[in-house]
């Protein structure tokens, strides 16, 4: 059967004839360079049929592929089979791959179009050269996707609301005071923002333009006085509005963006992070205009969690871990009782149970529900289409997390569900072996997370085995679930503001994947503290946020070191202790079976 794909790619060649364009590249990008995309810049998924949320399409009139990382290789094959697109293989997440391929394979002197609003500043000088390298031309100013898409989605319209204290724990005056300076140390005086994340968090704001993410359509010029909001009519009520104007934020049309940028006076230095905003912007701003190029100093003072977040968010933890006993109590019972259900039942009932908690605003990611097989894919998605019923022995993967006024979680476990394999076992337990070394580490005050990578790798090493994800990122504060500078990766750039400092918070989730058998993930959520200072310098260690039991029943214990019995034995107690106050009936009472102590 052809995919609905393959009419998509005709009507994009078409465009592409039209223009004398000889190669289309569409990247998995909006015009804030968002990890998670609204529907109307959903447009690689909507061309190639694949779904996942990484991928490169690059369309010629001979030829069609989509470049992705070994986390979504078994789903790109399922998704563009019959399509006619290529599944191009990354070596690595953040691989640029595709640019070599541009590289060699544009016709000499042809003609590149990608669309400069949806185009990184910094990933279009790698772009450039690969087009130079051809003698060709890269053409930033035409939207060919938008001629093709009829029914393209429009602009998200969904109300900006306040983080209201207790939960915004600095006032936006405090943080655009702080932001200022940092710009004067910088050598600048005005600053632009798009990434959503940094906008929402300097001005305490929230929205629900993005699935799983909150926040809204928005860019903000910082000048030395007066901040300007750039966003959709409609979206700010008045009197939100005239509190943002106490402090100095005047709310503009989105698209008057470009021609503020293009307004700002003769010397005017604007500081612009090339990983965080668009060609089409910086093309924009005026001559005349100094542009110092540096990270968004917001990316470190999010990052950077206060002692009031950190305390919301332990409390969050505790009402999250509530809600995960809920889930897991009522698998047992359902198990036990012959009940017929599927991976669709999980995400239904984890998002219930969360639901139930204080606090709650909906779920961080889509929940990934894998049973056996389908837990082998990291990004993983049940649909009503495509699913398992979870049924005789094996492995169920469940990878989810809650957004709430206090906090942002994601947590993976693994389960068992009948009888396990020996190999079944060991794959569990190893894995879990890689995260409590991670747990317990100790390290020097500076060092980038990429760094500490092989601490939870080591174990998976020594049994020939290996996963194609990173070990972490960074977590926000009821904003994004992947948050910057931080992570635990060994593809992660070596960069000097990308170091792991205390108060942050990074995921710790090593895995193993079986194509076509099972797979193995166990995450949780840990804070960067001090571990005190020697005449060696300053160290810092991991304090483990996420509370939720661990399924022993997976484990080949014989595996574990004592070093490794007590991390969990201390772990379970505390989980006990912390999440028995918040369940009640048969949720407290698996909560008690779960945490018991590892045979001696």
């Amino acid at each position: 059967m052809t995919s609905p794909a393959a009419a998509r790619i005709h009507a994009l060649r078409d465009v592409l004839a039209r223009h004398g364009v000889s190669a289309l590249l569409v990247p998995s990008a909006d015009p804030h360079l968002s990890e998670y995309l609204p529907s109307r810049w959903q447009g690689r998924a909507w061309a190639s049929g694949f779904t996942g949320s990484v991928g490169t399409l690059i369309v010629t009139p001979s030829f069609a592929g989509v470049w992705v990382d070994s986390r979504y290789w078994t789903q790109a094959d399922a998704e563009l089979a019959g399509s006619g697109i290529a599944r191009m293989s990354l070596p690595a997440s953040g691989s640029a791959a595709h640019v070599d391929w541009l590289a060699e394979n544009l016709p000499e002197g042809g003609a590149l179009a990608v669309d400069g609003d949806v185009l990184g500043y910094a990933a279009s000088r790698a772009l450039k050269a690969a087009v130079q390298k051809r003698r060709g031309t890269l053409r930033t100013d035409l939207d060919l996707l938008g001629e093709a898409w009829a029914d393209r989605p429009a602009t998200p319209s969904a109300p900006i609301v306040e983080h209201l204290p207790p939960f915004a724990t600095v006032t936006r005056a405090a943080k655009l005071s702080r932001l200022r300076e940092a710009l004067a140390a910088a050598g600048a005086d005005h600053h632009f923002a798009s990434t959503l994340d940094d906008v929402a968090w300097l001005l305490n704001l929230r929205g629900a333009d993005v699935a799983y993410n909150p926040v809204f359509l928005a860019h903000l010029l910082v000048g030395p006085s007066e901040a300007v909001l750039f966003t959709g009519a409609g979206k700010i009520a008045p009197e939100l509005s005239r509190r943002l104007a106490e402090d100095g934020v005047r709310v503009a049309p989105y698209e008057d963006a470009k021609g503020a940028l293009a307004a700002l006076p003769e010397r005017a230095r604007l500081l612009l992070d090339p990983a965080r905003v668009t060609l089409g912007l910086v093309e924009a701003v005026a001559e005349h205009v100094t542009v110092v190029e540096a990270q968004n100093p917001t990316v470190l003072f999010k990052a950077r969690k206060t002692a009031e977040e950190i305390a919301h968010v332990r409390a969050t933890m505790e009402q999250d871990g509530a809600a995960l006993c809920e889930l897991f109590a009522w698998l047992e019972g359902a198990v036990a009782r012959g009940e017929r259900f599927t991976e669709l039942t999980i995400d239904e009932k984890v998002c219930a149970a969360r639901a139930r908690r204080p606090h709650f605003v909906g779920p961080s990611f889509a929940t990934i529900a894998g049973w056996n097989a389908n837990g082998a894919m990291p990004h993983y998605r049940a649909t009503p289409e495509s699913h398992a019923v979870i049924e005789g022995d094996g492995l169920l993967l469940v990878d989810s997390g809650g957004q709430y006024q206090g906090g942002t979680t994601d947590i993976t476990r693994v389960v068992a569900i009948g009888e396990l394999t020996d190999e079944q076992k060991r794959d569990v337990t190893v894995v879990l072996k890689g995260m409590i070394q991670l747990s317990l580490a100790r390290f020097p005050r500076g060092i980038r997370g990429g760094l500490l990578d092989a601490l939870a790798r080591a174990p998976i090493w020594a049994t020939l085995a290996d996963y194609g994800h990173g070990t972490g990122h960074g977590v926000g504060y009821f904003l994004a679930v992947h948050e910057g500078p931080q992570g635990i990766s060994p593809g992660a750039a070596a960069l000097p503001h990308a170091i792991l400092e205390p108060s942050m918070i990074t995921s710790n989730e090593p895995g193993l994947y079986r194509p076509g058998r099972w797979g193995v993930r166990v995450e949780n959520l840990v804070l960067t503290v001090p571990a005190g200072t020697s005449e060696l310098g300053e160290f810092l260690a991991f304090e483990t946020l996420t509370l939720c039991p661990i399924d022993t029943r997976c484990l080949d214990v014989t595996l574990l070191d004592a070093r490794e019995r007590a991390w969990l034995d201390a772990y379970h107690a505390e989980v006990r202790a912390r999440l028995t106050p918040h369940v009640d009936g048969d949720a407290r009472a698996w909560l008690l079976r779960a945490t018991e102590p590892l045979p001696s």
